[in-house]
């Protein structure tokens, strides 16, 4: 089945210890521990790893969270993978469920999300599939 779920999250994102952190000062590790509320009634925990640049306005990102709680009523987890980069100030971020990584009710999902930061909250749109429970 073919769905959509909204809602809004919030994130908290502590630094942690970045392996030869001295190389390179421009690379950073956080963890992720998220909240979601919504159509997505769960929590989650993570790492993502970034890299700033001498260019303002221009990054990237890699980070893989898990999710655990309930999708429209299914209870499981599931793991997401982001890849985001800031071009001069453009963003363009791609947030995908790891193939075959649903357990429980949401075994089978797929799907990608967006993310959008408006008013200082943080808002999902997730467009998913999973198998009819027939």
């Amino acid at each position: 089945m073919d769905a959509h779920a909204t809602g809004t999250f919030e994130v908290q994102l502590p630094a942690l210890t970045l392996h030869h952190a001295e190389a390179n000062p421009l690379l950073g590790r956080r963890a992720i521990d998220k909240r979601f509320t919504g159509d997505l009634l769960a929590t989650s925990q993570g790492e993502m790893l970034s890299a700033g640049t001498t260019v303002p306005g221009s990054a990237g990102y890699v980070a893989i969270e898990r999710v655990i709680g309930s999708l429209h009523g299914r209870a499981g987890s599931f793991v997401l993978q982001h890849s985001g980069t800031l071009t001069r100030g453009a963003a363009q971020l791609s947030v995908t469920v790891v193939p075959d990584s649903g357990t429980d009710a949401l075994l089978g999902l797929s799907g990608r999300m967006s993310i959008e930061i408006a008013d200082g909250r943080h808002h999902y749109s997730f467009d998913y599939q999973l198998p009819d429970a027939s």
